[in-house]
């Protein structure tokens, strides 16, 4: 089969689209024939050399797939060959064929292309798992989502206003500013123009900038607010102002999706099912894609992200 492959850490033209061997199906798992992929900002400090995937995953990019079911490993049951689906991957999603534990894969939506669904799987479960089974986002609380215009943001958004959040959020642009409240942002904040502390306070802030924002973040906390941190685009190291958290009896949460255990992947991804799908099913939430690029273009896809101009998921179809 054909995957992207970093030749070494560097910039987007060292990702090459070539012959590799197959992937072996263990126990467990699932062969998924790749109709299209997303690219995450992980892929991209990955192909820097920031980010290696965990030990046992695929050396190749990408953290989400959709397609179809053609092998099933030793012990899988309630999947069968043909069938669309769309799976959370530790790596290898940016090739023509992955296999993937089955208890990380979900079915294509209901009312969903599948080549949009590869844009769910990891957008919903990264969103899920901290802003609801982690931060504990209740209904008329505020929530302030960075970066509303990213993969994450876009479904932060949804998901938050779905569940009776007020959201707010921050944006580089007007443009941007526009879908974020189409997608039923309450505010949306133009980081360049305006402070978002002076927007708050917020009960749950969603961060993808890390040591950056910490300071500010954390000011902008509500009494009892929870800071999840899910990015380092801003940097790892910053101080942190214990006394302020106290006083606000304040929590910073950092988490990473990719490296946790099998068996907490498949208790997230059992989560989304039973709580986002049905959002997406009724089209109350729904995907929202920026472009589709060939797989083989990647490179092109990747410097279309480093650009931040895009608004939702950058695909790579195969």
């Amino acid at each position: 089969m054909r995957a992207i492959v970093i030749r070494q850490p560097g910039d987007a033209d060292v990702l090459t689209w070539t012959e590799v061997p197959e992937p072996e199906v263990g126990p467990g798992e699932v062969l998924i024939e790749v109709a299209a992929s997303a690219v995450n900002r992980a892929d991209v400090m990955q192909r820097m050399g920031f980010y290696p995937p965990p030990p046992g995953a695929s050396p190749y990019p990408g953290l989400e797939v959709s397609g179809r079911v053609v092998e099933l490993g030793e012990g899988v049951t309630g999947l069968e060959a043909g069938a669309e689906v769309c799976a959370l991957l530790a790596g290898g999603g940016y090739a023509e064929r992955v296999a993937v534990p089955a208890g990380q894969v979900l079915p294509v939506p209901k009312g969903v292309d599948i080549v949009d669904a590869a844009g769910l799987p990891e957008v919903a479960c990264t969103v899920y798992s901290n802003v609801f089974m982690l931060a504990g986002l209740e209904p008329g609380e505020t929530i302030l989502v960075h970066g509303g215009g990213s993969g994450i943001g876009t479904m932060a958004i949804q998901l938050a206003k779905a569940w009776g959040a007020r959201v707010v959020c921050t944006v580089g642009s007007a443009e941007k500013a526009a879908r974020c409240r189409e997608l039923g942002a309450d505010v949306a904040i133009n980081y360049r123009e305006e402070d978002f502390v002076a927007s708050g306070p917020y009960d749950v802030i969603l961060d993808v900038i890390g040591a950056k924002y910490l300071t500010r973040n954390v000011d902008a906390l509500a009494t009892g607010g929870r800071l999840m941190v899910i990015g380092l685009q801003g940097g790892t190291k910053a101080e942190l102002d214990i006394g302020t958290l106290l006083r606000k009896r304040a929590l910073v949460h950092p988490t990473s999706l990719r490296s946790r255990p099998l068996e907490e992947k498949a208790r997230i991804v059992a989560d989304v099912r039973r709580h986002v799908w049905p959002l997406l099913e009724s089209g109350q939430v729904r995907p929202v894609i920026d472009q589709r690029v060939p797989m083989a273009d990647a490179a092109r896809a990747h410097r279309l992200l480093e650009a931040s101009g895009h608004v939702g998921k950058i695909l790579l179809t195969v």
